[in-house]
């Protein structure tokens, strides 16, 4: 069974940065499409970043884009998103995703994955 637990959460002021951290149990997630995303109280889940299997192709919406990395460690079978210059509507409860297949029909829905963890909070005060 998979399991993703995802770490590094907190409260951080506007114009600071966390890690957050995902690590992958039951496979191995160096071989499988992994993605982050949010979700605001009274929004919809929102893609934010995703890498793809090979890890040769990262994707990001423009509201994140230039501020946020996403990158895998193969050895400790984990994905990271580090987040820079943070600003309070980054406020949210962040998920890291897995796809079951290594091919993936859109990085960018929630619907194209199946494996979720229970999320961690990120708070960004002004």
């Amino acid at each position: 069974q998979v399991q993703l637990v995802e770490s590094g959460g907190g409260l951080v002021q506007a114009g600071g940065s966390l890690r957050l951290s995902c690590a992958a149990s039951g496979r191995s997630s160096s071989t499988y499409p992994m993605g982050w995303f949010r979700q605001a109280p009274g929004k919809e889940r929102e893609f934010v970043a995703a890498i793809s299997w090979s890890s040769d192709s990262t994707y990001y919406p423009g509201s994140v884009k230039g501020r946020f990395t996403i990158s895998r460690d193969n050895a400790k079978n984990t994905v990271y998103l580090q987040m820079n210059s943070l600003k309070p509507e980054d406020t949210a409860v962040y998920y890291c995703a897995s796809s079951a297949s290594r091919y993936i029909s859109s990085y960018y829905s929630p619907r194209y994955y199946d494996y979720w963890g229970q999320g961690t909070q990120v708070t960004v005060s002004s």
